[in-house]
């Protein structure tokens, strides 16, 4: 049996923009990869609405993703694979950084799982770091990601920089899925059946 960790925030949750609801568990992302990859592979889900990277959020408190990181994956472990999608939450106004920055974030992050033991044997699990795509209309949302959505249409190429320089490996979701109009920000049931789809391959060629 093959672990992955899915760790992000309201999009990797299955904040569904249309409702404010979740989607469900076969509708996620997440799941969509789980029935992908079949019975040989664990997914668990680590996604929390509005977390940040290695931001403490002033206002909604307890978002830090490098202070749960470390506790999460000692508390799951061990893993063949770790999915990272973070960064959009950055981008809110409040934070004041720039998309490489962003980018520098969450490489802070890889390089803890890197040195990490929480793989086969005490090893370092295999890395997927996910670039999330450009913010769309914002709508509700504009002031507080006020010069956000310029910042977001640089991910691709910060993130996958800094997947080069770690060697970790990289998916720049952007190729596959686009945010909702809805809201800007989340994605639509059939963006995370796309997402699912393009992971469950990606991760195919990864972890056997």
């Amino acid at each position: 049996m093959k672990t992955i960790l899915c760790f992000g925030d309201s999009n990797t949750w299955g904040y569904n923009p249309s409702n404010q609801q979740r989607f469900g568990p076969d509708e996620r992302w997440t799941g969509v990869l789980r029935n992908q990859l079949g019975a040989g592979f664990r997914i668990i889900e680590e996604g929390l609405n509005g977390r940040t990277t290695v931001w403490d959020d002033p206002i909604e408190g307890f978002k830090n993703g490098m202070n749960y990181l470390i506790p999460c994956i000692e508390s799951h472990k061990p893993f063949d694979l770790i999915t990272i999608m973070l960064g959009t939450n950055d981008l809110k106004c409040r934070f004041s950084v720039s998309a490489f920055d962003i980018a520098e974030s969450v490489g802070v992050l890889v390089r803890h799982v890197l040195q990490s033991t929480v793989g086969p044997d005490e090893t370092s699990p295999a890395i997927l770091l996910m670039a999330p795509p450009p913010l769309a209309r914002l709508g509700d949302y504009d002031e507080m990601f006020e010069g956000g959505t310029e910042k977001s249409q640089r991910f691709g190429s910060y993130y996958q920089t800094k997947a080069l320089e770690l060697g970790c490996e990289f998916l720049d979701t952007s190729e596959f899925i686009q945010s909702s109009d809805l809201d800007g920000i989340h994605f639509e049931q059939e963006e995370h059946r796309k997402l699912g789809e393009a992971v469950a391959r990606k991760i195919s060629g990864i972890v056997s």
